[in-house]
């Protein structure tokens, strides 16, 4: 079963899918190693991981289908890939489906910032108009060839708008045909629950340390109705407090060889890369 089908399964269940954010390949075959099963490729993420910049609308369409396609090749699992604005225009968001959809994605989500977006938890978001955003989410449902590949929806309209006005628009995208509902930054235990109760679709909700939203666990977010609970970029914020205690540690003691319950040994590198396979291919055991 491809990617796509397997999502869409997903969507059709009664279960919440908790997934992670991640910002290389391979966390993300770590992460499939430890039985996620779909995986979300954030623009923070890879923004931070490939570039070292911000999430600033720095990342251009063609780096972000690149990260996409070695995800993709790297994992059996769905990975739901982050669209930003579509990267422009509507011809832009047809080249951005298209593009991801030829990379391996199971599904694209889309936001209504204007180009070029912010991270959804910085200050100063701008949105663009509703019936704007409906227009590039009809774009992108046309331009997939494969009608299960999935249009996620998200609105960062909570920070300009209210929550009533992201709940709105919410409503309008799930007319326009988008398949799972993201309102990004909610600000409130009250506004989590309202969500779910007005929103008529399956919804994506994200759990950022230090972010606005408050945090719960996945139990407590599938109780309240949420199917998809994604924390976007905390594989980053543990990979670079690890890389700094390294750091500290060879400059205090000469020494990089951490305490075992802080460090991945050699052997699980080379079982989570697949060494024993690729050695394998020329007949050789050696490792």
């Amino acid at each position: 079963m491809n990617g796509t089908r397997r999502l869409r399964e997903l969507l059709r269940g009664t279960a919440i899918a908790p997934t992670l954010g991640v910002h290389d390949v391979f966390t993300a075959r770590l992460a499939q190693a430890g039985g996620l099963e779909m995986l979300f490729l954030g623009g923070f993420g890879v923004a931070a991981s490939t570039l070292g910049l911000p999430d600033v609308g720095l990342l251009t369409l063609t780096e972000m289908a690149e990260a996409v396609r070695r995800t993709c090749q790297a994992v059996t699992i769905p990975v739901v890939a982050d669209g930003d604005t579509g990267h422009g225009d509507l011809q832009n968001v047809v080249r951005t489906v298209r593009e991801f959809e030829q990379a391996g994605a199971a599904g694209l989500l889309l936001e209504d910032q204007v180009h070029p977006k912010r991270c959804g938890h910085f200050q100063g978001k701008e949105v663009i108009p509703a019936d704007e955003m409906v227009l590039k989410l009809k774009t992108a449902l046309a331009a997939r060839k494969d009608p299960d590949f999935a249009i996620f929806a998200r609105t960062d309209a909570r920070a300009r708008e209210g929550i009533d006005g992201a709940i709105r628009r919410a409503k309008l995208y799930a007319d326009a045909g988008a398949d799972v509902l993201f309102i990004e930054a909610p600000q409130s235990l009250a506004e989590l629950q309202r969500i779910p109760r007005e929103v008529d679709r399956p919804l994506l909700v994200n759990m950022l340390t230090g972010g606005v939203t408050p945090i719960l666990t996945v139990e407590e977010l599938g109780k309240l109705g949420y199917r998809i609970a994604v924390c976007p970029i905390e594989t980053l914020l543990v990979a670079g407090r690890a890389v700094q205690r390294l750091i500290h540690a060879l400059q205090t003691t000469g020494r990089g060889d951490l305490p075992a319950d802080e460090m991945m040994t050699f052997a699980e590198v080379k079982e989570a890369l697949g060494v024993k396979e690729w050695l394998g291919l020329r007949g050789g055991t050696k490792e």
